[in-house]
């Protein structure tokens, strides 16, 4: 005889308190805080094609605008955007961003339909800022191409850089140098070689006789 059969309520007692626990875990459990609208592959390709980003030549309207229609969000930390930044933005650290106080003004932002354009030093710095927001809901997230840094280079004619802020500036003149190299390798190969004489020596003959 099994030991539920001779005590049958201290077994159904036993059940009410499992159900009980598992009741009160459902209830008590929290739920998440974001839901993901964007998956990580499609925020990516995102990224790769320049989709959501904001270009430094509309700085130059949201600077002289105060209708309050684009709102820069400064995600450096307090020291740098103390140094310098872009005129009218705010200073939001990465690590402040999802803040209960900020995520209400996110939201308030989103509701109003206004843009928000996150920057740091540079557009790669900002870019996981930038996509977190995006693949939780917030169409109304920008980020700024080339960042802080490049809006300082050019600041003073953001007009003209329409077209070059994709471009990039490289370190080196790559062509140039492969140009030289070439060069280089036909004066060499025009160069006449010598030609070097191999001296063989000559077999010596086998002595003769037997052992």
């Amino acid at each position: 005889m099994h030991v539920h059969e001779r005590n049958p309520k201290r077994t159904l007692i036993t059940i009410l308190l499992f159900a009980l626990v598992i009741v009160f875990g459902w209830i008590t459990m929290k739920k998440p805080r974001f839901k993901y609208a964007l998956t990580p592959q499609q925020t990516v390709d995102m990224v790769i094609g320049h989709k959501g980003c904001f270009h430094p030549y509309e700085l130059a309207k949201v600077l002289n605008d105060k209708s309050g229609e684009v709102v820069l969000i400064d995600i450096r930390n307090n020291f740098d955007f103390a140094r310098g930044h872009i005129p009218g933005s705010i200073n939001i650290t990465a690590v402040k961003l999802l803040e209960k106080d900020n995520i209400k003004q996110m939201d308030q932002w989103k509701k109003s339909g206004v843009k928000v354009v996150f920057y740091h030093d540079d557009q790669l710095q900002a870019n996981g800022a930038w996509m977190l927001f995006r693949q939780i809901g917030y169409e109304n997230t920008f980020v700024l191409l080339g960042g802080y840094n490049y809006y300082a280079s050019h600041k003073d004619n953001l007009q003209k850089t329409e077209k070059t802020c994709l471009k990039g500036i490289a370190k080196y003149d790559f062509a140039e140098v492969a140009k030289k190299s070439g060069t280089v390798a036909n004066e060499t190969s025009t160069k006449t070689t010598k030609k070097v004489k191999v001296r063989r020596k000559k077999k010596e003959k086998a002595a003769s006789g037997g052992c």
